[in-house]
């Protein structure tokens, strides 16, 4: 018998009474504004929101927020000042350290901000190792809670996806905030 029989069978033999499990009967909560409570849990997670306008371009947004951006990697086709197609770049390290990463999300979660990114393009590494990343989801594409998010069909039929809530930090050594450890420095969603 190893170390876990013997545990188990300790526990069994303890007698503890048989609780049933408590019911799952909450009641989800609602936001009156999603969209406001998107734009405010993204803003304190330390990202950016921006509502497109009509007649507004991608690459204009692109211009006025990032002007220093030479590197530009991109596939959406209305990115017409991509520098770099992720797509057509053989090593991932490539995309380390360029200035601008513009992606397509699926959808925004109001509770916290968080964008669902299922990977459309050919290497991930795009979206943590750009200095910048900008997302573009549809102004409508925003759910409450998590709990509303996880039984989307988006998320549940992809290779590699995750939900990014504004830049990367960490405070792990010496309780001194980081930014950039783990991904981009700087993260602005469009709602269009």
């Amino acid at each position: 018998m190893n170390s876990k029989e013997k545990i188990l069978k300790s526990l069994a033999a303890d007698g503890m009474a048989v609780r049933p499990r408590p019911t799952m009967d909450f009641v989800p909560q609602r936001f009156a504004d999603r969209e406001q409570t998107f734009v405010e849990r993204l803003e304190a997670a330390g990202g950016t929101a921006v509502r497109m306008e009509p007649g507004e371009t991608l690459d204009g947004l692109i211009a006025r927020l990032y002007p220093e951006a030479r590197r530009i990697a991109s596939t959406l086709p209305e990115v017409t000042s991509a520098t770099v197609d992720p797509d057509r770049v053989e090593d991932p390290r490539q995309l380390v350290d360029v200035d601008l990463g513009v992606v397509r999300g699926s959808f925004g979660v109001a509770e916290n901000g968080a964008v669902w990114i299922a990977q459309d393009i050919r290497h991930k590494a795009l979206y943590f190792g750009a200095t910048s990343l900008m997302i573009v989801i549809p102004r409508d594409a925003l759910v409450d809670t998590m709990q509303e998010a996880v039984v989307r069909p988006e998320v549940d039929d992809f290779g590699y996806g995750c939900f990014m809530s504004g830049p990367s930090k960490t405070a792990d050594i010496e309780q001194a905030l980081v930014f950039g450890a783990h991904g981009p420095m700087a993260v602005t969603v469009v709602l269009r």
